[in-house]
């Protein structure tokens, strides 16, 4: 009898806050675009979807509950892929800001980071020379001097008040500290297994895109929390095929998107989230692995389901 094909979960990061407008034609904008990307991705093999809001009129990252309940619905209505909401946000949201939507929603998972960290996003000003929008040069020039706040009181705030409501974490880990952190909250009890840790490399401020870096995260990782986590790998821009390939052989699960990377090849802009995904899946299956259906991810995660979200 052959052996099944291990189950990889596919993360997609729609929009997120990291790139502006200007860098891709193709980056969702209008919760119409969102929904419209969302609902792309996870028809294309994407078992969980992590998303944030943008102001529909200039696509500057926001945390307004209103605008993200302009997308959300269509999406439950259309595919029954997980939900994931951003508590981290954009620049110089607060932490009231960043939970004002998931407290409302009640997802069954918002993303967490784990540490306070620099988050440089102003190298993106070296490379794109005619922005669209007033905002996005200010926008990459304040992350010269941004520290993306992520406090063990907030950490702990944010626990406790979604956990209230049986949501789950993506947990965000930029660096090796990060882990640690993790790490003392499960020591605590205030986060239980299984968890869900995403290992992110090559952001301005964080581990960097080395395979020897993704080892490194593993290796620290497979440490802390033994067989009581669940690993899936981020690669940023460039690098997002090459370390979600090595995860992928390592065990991992994976993440893409547009938030994570514009390209689907070198110089090639991606032209939706569906083709992100879509070559992930193909890179999968080619290394016979399958990827994990929403309903598999549920069971692997432990989540509550989606008849107990509130949109």
């Amino acid at each position: 009898m052959a052996t099944p094909a291990r189950k990889v979960i596919v993360t997609c990061a729609v929009t997120g806050a990291i790139h502006v407008p200007s860098q891709t034609p193709y980056l969702p904008l209008t919760p119409e675009q969102i929904a419209d990307g969302a609902i792309g991705a996870a028809e294309a093999g994407a078992a969980i979807l992590h998303l944030h809001a943008r102001d529909p009129n200039d696509g500057q990252p926001t945390p307004d509950p209103d605008v993200f309940m302009q997308f959300l619905p269509r999406i439950k209505a259309v595919t029954d892929a997980v939900v994931n909401i951003t508590t981290g946000g954009g620049q110089h949201m607060t932490v009231d800001e960043r939970l004002a939507t998931p407290l409302r929603v009640r997802p069954e998972m918002c993303s967490l980071n784990m540490g306070s960290m620099n988050f440089g996003l102003y190298p993106v000003l070296d490379r794109v020379k005619e922005l669209k929008y007033d905002w996005e040069r200010p926008y990459l020039e304040r992350s010269r001097g941004y520290i993306f706040r992520n406090t063990f009181e907030d950490i702990e705030r944010i626990l406790r008040e979604l956990g209230e409501h049986g949501t789950r974490f993506e947990f965000e880990c930029y660096d090796a500290g990060h882990l640690y952190n993790l790490a003392h909250f499960l020591d605590r009890g205030l986060v239980q297994p299984p968890l869900f840790v995403q290992t992110i490399f090559g952001i301005l401020g964080g581990i960097g895109p080395d395979p020897e870096d993704l080892l490194h995260m593993r290796r620290t990782a497979d440490r802390l929390f033994g067989d009581a986590y669940l690993w899936s790998i981020l690669g940023a821009g460039r690098h997002q095929l090459g370390l979600v390939t090595i995860g992928a052989i390592m065990g991992g699960h994976v993440r893409t998107g547009l938030e994570d990377s514009v390209y689907l090849g070198k110089g090639e802009l991606a032209p939706s989230n569906a083709a992100l995904v879509a070559k992930v899946v193909r890179i999968l299956r080619e290394l016979s692995l399958e990827p994990a259906t929403p309903t598999e991810a549920r069971q692997l995660l432990g989540l509550k389901g989606a008849e107990h979200v509130a949109f």
